[in-house]
């Protein structure tokens, strides 16, 4: 028998890989439209609904309890599981350097307290729920990622503009790897307690390390170069992202990395992408693989 996935925010980052991975596995996909569907009706015959909701961080505080309150009651009503992408917000600046289930959440900053009112939501709410709980998102697109959008922007002149500390872990995603298994969790929900929270592992890469990785997917040299915040704060009192950005700095000052242990005892044979394919996907379209890089543009 087909089961159903309806995926919240489809069009998005997260949506879009989750909607291909369930298509993919033979599952039935609805791809909800919030201009114009109803979610409870949406989420009737449904078995799993994964929420890819992720407005930016300004809208958290005016729409996340609210998106939640609804994904919520629509999981109620259908008696479908969701799954959720997590992240390391919950935990706080005193996060300890490997994350995994049990791991308490301390965060009290804005947005980390938006994330464990969520999480908490969904747990008090008693409706099956998995947290698939990862690092910064890499993705085959320009998706407006922290990737993408900061880090790679000058990866054509041999440089990676990195955020943080050069030297200190960092943990990152590849979004058709989450996507898959976030399937196999859906497919061995039964088995998972009523609320999940596992921890995808990815890749844990300093940014030297990320440098290096690059130059070898690009096959050519690339250097990290640590990046200016100056330009976020003066631009605090006409972006409305910025304050949110600083808020989240400390995640490139902290070291971190997420045990995947759990998640590996349930999905053994989990779709594992190499680091260096990954990145010359996630670089493709920034660069030209085959062009040269003089030494003067790998200066820093």
């Amino acid at each position: 028998m087909t089961q159903t996935a309806l995926i919240l925010g489809a069009t998005g980052r997260l949506g879009r890989h989750a909607a291909e991975a369930f298509s993919n596995a033979g599952w039935a996909v609805r791809q909800f439209d919030r201009r114009k569907d109803d979610l409870m009706q949406a989420a009737r015959g449904a078995d799993v609904i994964v929420n890819g909701w992720n407005p930016p961080y300004s809208q958290w505080q005016a729409s996340v309890p609210d998106l939640t309150r609804q994904v919520i009651a629509a999981a109620k009503d259908s008696g479908a599981t969701v799954i959720i992408p997590g992240n390391v917000y919950v935990y706080g600046p005193d996060m300890p350097p490997v994350i995994g289930p049990g791991v308490a959440h301390l965060a009290e900053h804005p947005l980390g307290r938006i994330r464990r009112n969520l999480e908490d939501a969904y747990r008090d709410a008693g409706v099956p729920t998995i947290i698939l709980r990862a690092g910064d998102f890499l993705d085959e697109a320009a998706s407006g990622n922290w990737f993408d959008l900061v880090l790679a922007k000058p990866i054509a002149k041999g440089r990676l503009t990195y955020p943080g500390a050069l030297d200190l872990p960092h943990a990152w995603a590849w979004l058709p790897d989450v996507a898959a298994a976030m399937v196999g969790l859906a497919k061995n929900r039964a088995t998972l307690p009523r609320f999940a929270d596992l921890a995808f592992p990815g890749y844990t890469l300093t940014g030297e390390e990320l440098a290096a990785a690059c130059g070898a997917a690009l096959h050519r040299p690339v250097v990290a170069k640590r990046m200016n915040w100056l330009p976020i704060h003066l631009a605090r009192p006409f972006w409305r992202e910025a304050k949110h950005l600083l808020e989240m700095r400390y995640l490139w000052e902290t070291p971190h990395q997420l045990d995947g242990t759990a998640l590996d005892a349930v999905l053994p044979d989990r779709q594992r992408t190499p680091l260096t394919s990954v990145l010359a996907r996630a670089l493709q379209h920034q660069i030209d693989p085959d062009k040269t890089v003089t030494r003067r543009a790998v200066a820093v």
